[in-house]
């Protein structure tokens, strides 16, 4: 009757403006008058104090620390009391009406973060792990709770630098955050255990990626706590009241893939704590995956449930993460699988805390077995294309690529599929994939495939417009045919894609067409876009034009020198403006195609490539000097550099002005006489004395294409 008037009034509490009947007022009242003394509570008359201290202290605006410990010890005992009684009985009412669990969250919300002095922490974890053994009392507040412990104690200073503290305080204060988790679980109804499992892991999981080894520390031990509890379960499920417990068959853990894979990179932090409770926390895992495993075996095949001590002592001997991840692959579903690839993805990004290097180790091991562990395409491929863009180191970013470019080769249809959906129009990242997978030959013939047989099904006419703004599905069509050389030039000047003028879509474009033209019956072929490499240096983008050099090269080295030679003198004008780039890379691949075309002019063309080579001949003089190291070997020696400067003066009597007006500026270096730089100073009064020494009348020298080749 008291319980049920008590319901009474809490619902009274919550609809405070409806008016009630006569009756319902004379019940209200007696509800009232027996919440002011709640000898209803059939466990008051055990531990009439207790709940005295309780209601007090949530009445009393005066909470000082003893009142607090008191506040939080009376909770313990009295649910203790309860439970072992069976006197529960209404504490879930008393729990609602005197907001329990929610006090304890404001006490603990309101402990100092910078020290651990009083017991508040460990008495209130006592009294939720009593709390915990009575049905509904904690029900929809135990996250919350979790998260102020966690975020209280985890993130308190190393023990080292608190000053004051006692051992056997911060001792006692972990054993019971400890003690809490696994009464929780332990305590939850089989339904519910699941899901109190994965949110508590969730939760200690953002701990993880801490800058702070103690943080990190903190969380990883209690991660090992409920790891145990994991491969235990169900020998330590102890409630009478069910009439059957999870086995382990049925104990499914989604986030144990996401789990599996931060311990390994854990394992990196060897000279902490942190790398052993890992290794410890992955052993258990690694239990329970097996056990899992055998039971499901036949009984024919239950000889193997008793290797696993085996199987984890070769872990513990080889604590490597590309060994414990190769053990446990067959053990792991295949959801669990990507799960751990999207956690190693993620942590090659610049932000996160692990180490980059044992990341790439296993992505290498998945990469080397992609049946196995590259079986959610979309999921993966839409991660690397979430993670690419916050990934700058350039070993860390390439390995990302690759697994990419995996992913292409094993299933190019979802891999299209999927980048075409998750990238908007433009996207950089995206556009960086596609570039990432044309770099491979027979990758970039199965990606264009696809990418053509996706414009033409009727069931993807939605991708049309992004296909066409790639600009890629020209290229598809023509790279996917087996053209032959007439059909694949008049294809090729009807679609003209090279004149895309948009920096990022003609950079892809030349990426893909420099794969194709590896191979020399595709490169033959091509000898049809010449013309418009060529106007694509104008276009002034310099990754383009980079790509477009590469791509002259290997298509003039399949053509007969004779048809060449017109070819290389037009080429070789596109050039001198490239010659003193300021991108190395750039001036690299200029002046090495530079020297390629003055090989190949014949007859007539030779004339006409003297005169651009002589053009050329200051800006590869002065690149003598260049500090790139692959620009300065593309030139002459340097013992051969006086020659030049002497030879240069011949420059002056010149019939062609362009060329006596490229003398003069280049004599003209003695006005750099009072430089500031001692070297630039010293270089011009050598060149000063070279000059003035041989202002004798010098014959005009014979300049040959021999003589200025790189060789």
């Amino acid at each position: 009757m008291a319980e049920k008037l008590l319901r009474v009034a809490l619902k009274e509490d919550r609809a405070p403006q409806e008016s009630s009947s006569p009756v319902e007022s004379h019940e209200l009242c007696l509800a009232q008058q027996l919440e002011m003394d709640a000898s209803w509570l059939p466990v008051y008359h055990l531990e009439p104090e207790h709940v005295d201290v309780i209601r007090a202290f949530v009445s009393s605006p005066e909470k000082d620390e003893e009142r607090k410990l008191k506040f939080l010890t009376s909770i313990a005992v009295l649910f203790r009391a309860a439970t072992y009684n069976s006197l529960c009985q209404g504490l879930d009412l008393f729990c609602q009406r005197y907001k329990l669990a929610e006090n304890i969250k404001v006490l603990l919300e309101e402990e100092p973060r910078d020290q651990l002095h009083t017991a508040v922490w460990r008495s209130a974890m006592f009294a939720m792990t009593e709390m915990s053994f009575v049905e509904a009392v904690l029900e929809g507040k135990e996250i919350g709770l979790l998260q102020a412990c966690f975020s209280g104690i985890f993130l308190l200073p190393p023990k080292e630098e608190m000053q004051d503290l006692k051992p056997f305080l911060y001792f006692t204060t972990m054993k019971g955050m400890d003690t809490m988790l696994v009464a929780l679980v332990l305590n939850s109804p089989t339904s519910r255990v699941n899901e109190k499992m994965q949110s508590i892991f969730q939760m200690l999981l953002t701990f993880t990626t801490s800058e702070r080894a103690s943080v990190r520390e903190r969380a990883v031990g209690r991660m090992r706590v409920l790891s145990f509890l994991l491969a235990n379960y169900s020998s330590l499920k102890a409630d009478p009241n069910e009439e059957r417990h999870a086995s382990r068959a049925e104990m499914q853990m989604p986030i144990i893939g996401q789990l599996l894979g931060h311990l390994l990179l854990l394992l990196s932090f060897k000279e902490e704590e942190t790398g052993h409770l890992a290794l410890d926390a992955l052993c258990l895992l690694f239990q329970f995956k097996y056990q899992q495993h055998c039971a499901t075996l036949t009984e024919e095949n239950t000889q193997l449930q008793g290797d696993w001590e085996t199987k984890t002592t070769s872990l513990r001997t080889s604590p490597s993460a590309t060994h414990i991840i190769e053990s446990f692959a067959e053990y792991l579903q295949p959801s669990e699988r990507s799960d751990i690839v999207r956690v190693f993805i993620e942590a090659m990004t610049d932000s996160s805390t692990f180490d980059k290097e044992a990341a790439r180790n296993v992505l290498d091991v998945v990469r080397g077995n992609p049946d196995l562990w590259l079986v959610d395409v979309p999921k993966i491929t839409s991660c690397i294309h979430k993670t690419l863009g916050c990934i700058k180191s350039v070993p860390a970013r390439q390995s990302v690529e690759s697994l990419m470019v995996s992913m292409a080769d094993k299933c190019p249809q979802e891999v299209v599929t999927t980048l075409l959906q998750v990238a908007p129009g433009g996207d950089s990242t995206a556009l960086a994939l596609w570039e990432a997978m044309f770099s491979v030959p027979q990758t970039v013939r199965n990606i264009l495939k696809e990418l053509l047989s996706q414009l033409w099904d009727l069931k993807s006419r939605l991708f049309c417009t992004h296909l066409e703004d790639y600009c890629l599905v020209r290229l598809a069509m023509l790279a996917s045919r087996d053209l032959g050389d007439r059909a694949f030039a008049a294809t090729y000047l009807d679609f003209r894609f090279l004149k895309e003028e948009r920096p990022a879509m003609l950079s892809l474009v030349l990426r893909a067409i420099m794969t194709l033209s590896e191979r020399d019956e595709m490169a033959r072929k091509m000898k049809v876009i010449l013309p418009d490499l060529m106007r694509v240096l104008l276009f002034g983008y310099k990754a383009a034009t980079t790509k477009a050099l590469l791509v002259f090269r290997t298509i003039m080295a399949q053509l007969e020198r004779r048809e060449a030679s017109h070819i290389a003198v037009q080429m070789a004008e596109f050039l001198l403006p490239l010659l003193d780039d300021e991108l190395s890379q750039l001036r690299e691949s200029s002046i090495s195609l530079f020297r390629d075309l003055m090989m190949m002019a014949v007859g007539n063309d030779k004339r006409e490539m003297k005169n651009v080579v002589r053009l050329g001949l200051l800006p590869l003089f002065f690149r003598l000097s260049d500090q790139t190291q692959s620009v300065a070997k593309l030139k002459q020696d340097r013992r051969r550099a006086q020659e030049f400067l002497i030879q240069s003066l011949s420059y002056l009597k010149d019939a062609q002005a362009s060329l006596r007006e490229a003398a003069v500026r280049f004599i003209a270096l003695q006005t750099l006489a009072e430089d500031r730089e001692p070297s630039i100073r010293s270089l011009v009064a050598q060149t000063v004395i070279i000059i003035l020494s041989s202002s004798r009348e010098q014959p005009r020298p014979r300049w040959t294409l021999r003589a200025l080749c790189c060789r």
